[in-house]
């Protein structure tokens, strides 16, 4: 979230970067007569407070003098002014909640860097990588859900059959090559990422602290037995890994990565891309994460983009990365690129990735700090995040691209250790 006094001594600065994203600007000024009126509050609690630590002392030297009488005068101010107290801190601790509710809720200001522009039509191609719209044959040109089903790899039907739509169920080798694609993920990060296995289940606390909660609630899964959330994307833990710590400046950048299932409901999508792998319930991902200065930040938001693409590189895939306009950063954005790859079979582009800087608007809400060198007070990290590899549209534009005429996919050479001797799938391999 934002820093509120940030807002306080810079309003018009952040009302203008806000208005960069389209947004109403009402919260905004709302959160400032709140943060007003919360001083005023608080300053005549203190002084209030401060009129009853008095007046402790002057009864403890009247009773001392035996002058009772005066003495109790004395109390029964101090106890009316000591309810006043009471009000006053209640009052105060209410508007500071109103206050955090907003914030919560008030987006991270864009990078000047950012593109501007009103939603996702004006992203920016950055650059796009061997693609060449003419140069597929019709054997590509067919969609990954009849591949999976011709091939015996991909059954919608039982997955949906034990959980319903939008879950999907690989069979075979198609269970292989989505596992293959996250070893391979992870095992191309371990020289500096230090692998995590986190939890799939998280607190409310820890969904909020990455600005999926209270925003995206409805998009998530709850259970409320326990009031645990399935998480999203290894994000969500990874980012509170250090959660109410304070770190030192040598510690930094400090690197995550982690493989999970993640779960989306993915309310509104209301029938849209909602056939075969394009939106799914559920889906494997191996997530990059990053703790740094904001000096060490903008290298490493174009390390994390560098790694996703040389996988995707890797894997043969033609791609393309886009700078993400103002209009369509996510809430907790401060500047973002997107990696997508051609999909032949559905004849679209599809995002595999999404590569992040968060500034400290995570760590602020996480409490996330870090000791500089020689300095006395503490300062917030930045975070920033990609996703190094994600199963579900790697794994359809994979079988579409690599489809050979007589029906097989030849497996690109980067995954033949993880496939147990197999160099590509046909029929037999069912």
């Amino acid at each position: 979230m934002l820093d509120v006094r940030r807002i306080r001594t810079d309003y018009d600065a952040v009302a203008a970067a806000l208005a960069r994203r389209g947004e109403n600007l009402a919260p905004l000024e709302a959160l400032r007569a709140l943060d007003e009126r919360q001083r005023e509050l608080a300053a005549e609690r203190d002084v209030v407070r401060g009129r009853v630590n008095q007046l402790s002392k002057e009864v403890g030297l009247l009773r001392r003098d035996g002058r009772a009488d005066e003495a109790e005068a004395l109390q029964v101010e101090s106890r009316e002014l000591g309810a006043r107290e009471q009000v006053l801190d209640a009052d105060t601790a209410a508007v500071a909640s109103e206050i955090r509710q907003l914030l919560l809720r008030i987006p991270n200001t864009p990078s000047p860097d950012a593109p501007d522009g009103a939603g996702e039509d004006d992203n920016v191609v950055v650059t796009v990588e061997d693609f060449d719209p003419d140069g597929y044959g019709a054997h590509q040109r067919v969609p990954h859900w009849d591949i999976g089903s011709e091939l015996g790899i991909l059954d919608l039907e039982r997955g949906a059959k034990i959980s319903g739509s939008m879950f999907v169920l690989f069979r075979g080798m198609g269970a292989t090559l989505q596992r293959a694609l996250c070893q391979l993920a992870l095992d191309r990060n371990s020289d500096l990422f230090e692998e995590i296995r986190p939890p799939s289940l998280v607190l409310s606390s820890t969904l909020t602290a990455t600005g999926q909660l209270p925003k995206f609630a409805d998009d998530a899964y709850h259970l409320e037995r326990d009031d645990l959330w399935a998480i999203p994307t290894a994000e969500v833990p990874l980012t509170s890994v250090a959660m109410d710590e304070i770190l030192d400046e040598d510690e930094l950048p400090r690197r995550l990565m982690a493989y999970s299932p993640c779960f989306r409901r993915e309310a509104g999508s209301a029938g849209r891309d909602t056939r075969g792998l394009l939106r799914v319930h559920e889906f494997d991902k191996v997530e990059l994460l990053a703790y740094a200065t904001p000096d060490q930040a903008p290298a490493l938001l174009e390390e994390i983009l560098a790694r996703a693409v040389g996988l995707v590189r890797e894997l043969g895939l033609p791609h393309r990365i886009l700078d993400i306009c103002t209009g369509d950063l996510s809430q907790s954005h401060y500047r973002s690129f997107d990696v997508e790859v051609f999909s032949p079979g559905v004849d679209r582009w599809l995002e595999v990735s999404s590569v992040s800087w968060f500034s400290d608007y995570q760590a602020r809400r996480a409490n996330i700090r870090y000791r500089p060198a020689g300095a006395k007070r503490t300062e917030m990290v930045h975070t920033l995040n990609g996703s190094a590899l994600a199963v579900p549209r790697i794994w359809a534009a994979l079988v579409e691209t690599h489809r050979q005429p007589d029906g097989s996919v030849q497996l690109p050479e980067a995954l033949w250790p993880y496939l147990r001797g197999a160099t590509s799938i046909g029929p037999a391999d069912r």
